[in-house]
């Protein structure tokens, strides 16, 4: 972990060249297309974003998700039984304001996702994609000695929450055999020597969509048992190999709905990553540095809070970067942080808000950052 210094990383999703948003659209619209073609292309982009981040000067880097329609739908064409009717859900914040609301999902990314229900039992159809987009990671960050790599992958609960359940007798069934299906990707990430870092939006989002009806008590009770299947997921893989994402949905809404961090955060210590990332910079969640004055950080967590918002356009001063770096490092200890993202930049192709010249230039920012506070806390 420690490298005498604070290292540096992000979510997951980075922006697309637009050839490769059309193409991705088109596949997801079911038009014929070369599949040869589409993988080198594919494998071009993903080439392209790790020489980016690189050069950006972070630590720790990904695929930027190239290969993705979306961070969490894309598990649909990796396991079988998603043949039923698309999946809708509200989200409780956005309800309140119905302008915006058209406006939110008029977002091509939004409205090129594919959600079909489950209809059939769960098993895994195509294990191919998973160690073709390990390799394509590996090959490319081999240019570039001193990075480490991850690769994102959904959650069991954010697959349930995007994908409902038509097919199994409880919701509890569904989500253990998830659990099970995902397993497998989730181990070819960790046997092809990456960090794997699992999706769990419905650890948070969950209490204001899926979950709205629930009084508290109930969302708890529910993610607790999503955070479960999580756990029989991993089982194979060593804590220290995985992180997760805590994350309240990124898309451009109010969020005054959002559950506190301080409702949910035992819960989450409970699940086996040693790393949590979660939304630490944006005007909702950035006064909850604040919950570890009082909570502390068990043993073998390391946190790694966004200091960089991904649905601003502004690009973030390094001091203001190595100030939020700081508030964590004096509460936890400074081998215990690394800088984040608040969430991706595109979680579905074609949505995304931030110019990627400017992306890049906020992970320059966050590089930045994070050596102004490492000469502050370790020279």
């Amino acid at each position: 972990m420690s490298a005498g210094r604070f290292l540096t990383t992000h979510v997951g999703s980075l922006p697309r060249a637009e050839d490769l948003v059309e193409l991705m659209f088109a596949k997801e619209g079911g038009l014929p297309l070369d599949a040869a073609a589409v993988d080198r292309r594919i494998a071009q982009a993903v080439h392209h974003v790790v020489a980016k981040q690189a050069e950006a000067g972070l630590d720790i880097i990904n695929d930027g998700e190239q290969s993705k329609p979306s961070y969490a739908t894309y598990i649909k064409d990796r396991l079988n039984g998603f043949g039923g009717s698309g999946n809708s859900y509200v989200f409780q914040d956005v309800e309140d304001f119905p302008t915006l609301k058209e406006r939110i999902f008029a977002d091509p990314g939004r409205k090129h996702r594919k959600t079909p229900a489950c209809n059939a039992p769960i098993t895994v159809k195509d294990m191919t994609a998973v160690e073709r987009d390990a390799a394509t990671l590996n090959a490319a960050i081999a240019a570039h000695p001193g990075r480490q790599a991850f690769m994102s992958a959904a959650s069991p609960g954010v697959t349930a929450l995007f994908f409902a359940n038509d097919w199994y007798d409880s919701d509890e069934a569904y989500l253990f055999a998830l659990a099970e299906g995902l397993r497998h990707e989730y181990e070819a990430i960790a046997a092809a020597g990456i960090i794997l870092q699992v999706d769990c939006p419905d650890l948070a989002m969950g209490r204001h969509t899926q979950f709205r009806d629930l009084d508290l008590k109930g969302f708890r009770d529910r993610i607790a048992l999503n955070i479960e299947a999580l756990n029989r997921a991993t089982a194979n893989i060593p804590p220290e190999r995985l992180r997760m994402h805590l994350c309240w949905g990124n898309y451009p809404g109010p969020h005054h709905c959002d559950v506190p961090m301080q409702d949910i955060i035992d819960l989450v210590w409970q699940a086996r990553p040693h790393a949590i990332q979660f939304e630490a910079a944006n005007p909702r969640h950035a006064h909850e540095f604040t919950v570890f004055e009082h909570v502390a950080l068990p043993d073998g967590k390391v946190l790694i809070p966004g200091v960089v918002e991904c649905q601003s356009g502004y690009i973030e001063h390094p001091e203001l970067i190595a100030q939020r770096i700081a508030r964590y490092a004096n509460l936890v200890g400074r081998e215990r942080v690394m800088a984040g993202v608040d969430c991706g930049f595109s979680v579905h192709v074609g949505s995304g808000g931030v110019h990627p010249d400017v992306v890049w230039a906020k992970m320059a920012a966050l590089a930045e950052g994070a050596r102004i506070a490492s000469a502050r806390f370790w020279l």
